[in-house]
């Protein structure tokens, strides 16, 4: 959200410094954020006597504003196109300029501006105030949903993305209904989104599939003249038996400047370790946290990762990567002792989640392997049970069973391809839909909770 918020104060400065106007260009398009005023630029710095001038708006060029000088008549039709201009238009009346004030989704498109037989266009294009925050766990796929129930058949929709505020935003896929032509530009970016790129072909809908983090940054989603924007975050899931060492690594050979290390609690990232090169000063603030991590975090002195020994549940949470101004991020399960569950080949096995009924605000995964593959998840709040029975080469396929109030997950005709580790991991007491909170953000003390059974199939 902070980066969000940034991105608005820039645009808003920008404005600002346009005194929301733009110029006198044969077509010129302009972005505006919902809710702010535009003002289209007649181009007059005064209107003559016997200046007529018609405003028009939209593919049926309806008049919306007309002047004439020498009846001196100022008038705004603000009730045509049901409304959508009450009391949102204003001319200006020394030189016939036009303000939209309140402006909505509505009132995108072309406006037309005729002074006596001269005629120029303006494109207003408009950006949604706020956009959506999702996280997704790196490996899996992530659906950013335009929010559309159905395309309309002169519907253009392209999806463009960046990897920072300051890069040029890239288009990755496009629908053209009046053309029928979907397309996805899957080389684009040194092919990374190559075989990744899903696009709903009712809906518009983009989804990323087998998500690294260098899918991680903003997504743009443009239907005609309306922006929408999503912020993208992927997080690694690390996993940990309790009393067992992790460590995260910085991804680096060898560091420069400053690294700091923050621990996710109760939504405030707690500084707990820190390097500053160039004062070659290597911290780590163990007491912080009523001490949970006294005596157990240890930093690479080369590399800037970060050891923690003797873990706990207390450990399981966000964690996060500042270098110098790139932020990476990690998610940490710390798990009880394991249940070893044996089955004879064929049988169903039955994994108990230990709940008699689930909370309305649950999210519930299962994951199995060593990839921490998610083969189950429910969504409580969103009332979605979900099995993805076509990964791993579909081994799961018609054999996962969820017991949609406790969340237990059954494996029916077992092979040995079915022996492994079953991650089930709990996300309680959510107050707020959890596509708008970080992964990292959900796994806090109280919030999180997760157990590890490890299944062994045996023949006859």
């Amino acid at each position: 959200m902070k980066k969000m918020f940034l991105k608005l104060v820039l645009l808003c400065l920008c404005l600002l410094r346009l005194d929301g106007a733009f110029g006198d260009d044969e077509v010129k398009t302009v972005p505006m954020m919902e809710g702010y005023s535009v003002t289209i630029n007649s181009g007059l710095t005064e209107m003559k006597d016997d200046d007529v001038i018609r405003w028009r708006f939209g593919d049926e060029n309806t008049l919306i504003a007309e002047i004439n000088v020498t009846a001196d008549r100022f008038t705004v039709y603000d009730d045509v196109l049901d409304g959508r201009f009450r009391d949102r238009l204003k001319l200006d009346n020394q030189t016939g300029s036009l303000t939209v004030t309140h402006t909505t989704t509505e009132h995108a498109g072309v406006y037309k501006l005729q002074i006596n037989s001269e005629i120029k266009s303006f494109s207003l294009t408009l950006y949604r105030a706020f956009g959506e925050s999702v996280s997704v766990m790196k490996g899996d796929s992530v659906s950013l949903n335009s929010r559309l129930t159905e395309m309309k058949d002169d519907d253009v929709i392209q999806w463009r993305f960046k990897k920072r505020f300051r890069d040029e935003n890239t288009l990755i896929a496009e629908i053209n209904k009046p053309a029928d032509r979907f397309t996805v530009y899957e080389d684009v970016l040194d092919g990374r989104f190559r075989d990744r790129l899903k696009l709903d072909n009712q809906t518009g809908s983009l989804t990323v599939t087998h998500t690294t983090t260098e899918h991680e940054g903003e997504y743009e989603l443009q239907i005609n003249r309306v922006i929408k924007s999503f912020s993208l975050f992927v997080s690694g899931l690390k996993s940990v038996k309790e009393g067992d060492s992790v460590s995260l690594n910085s991804g680096l050979t060898e560091m420069k400047y400053r690294i700091q290390w923050r621990f996710n609690f109760r939504y405030e990232n707690t500084l707990i370790a820190e390097i500053n090169k160039r004062f070659d000063r290597f911290t780590v603030y163990d007491d912080v946290l009523d001490g949970r991590f006294r005596d157990r975090l240890k930093l690479d002195n080369q590399t800037g990762s970060l050891n923690i020994t003797h873990t706990t549940t207390e450990h399981a949470g966000g964690y996060y990567l500042q270098i110098n101004r790139e932020i990476k991020r990690f998610s940490l399960a710390v798990f009880d002792e394991e249940k070893t569950v044996s089955v004879k080949e064929g049988d169903s096995v039955f994994l108990n989640s230990g709940l008699t009924e689930m909370e309305d605000d649950d999210v519930i995964q299962w994951r199995f392997g060593d990839e921490n593959t998610l083969i189950a998840e429910i969504n409580k709040r969103a009332d979605r049970f979900t099995v993805y029975e076509d990964v791993l080469d579909g081994r799961f396929r018609d054999r996962l069973k969820l017991d949609n109030q406790t969340g237990s997950l059954t494996v029916t005709h077992t092979t040995t391809e079915h022996e492994g580790d079953y991650k089930l991991m709990m996300f309680s007491d959510l107050r707020m839909n959890s596509n708008l909170m970080m992964i990292s953000d959900l796994m806090s003390p109280g919030r999180f909770s997760s157990k590890v059974f490890r299944v062994s199939v045996y023949g006859e």
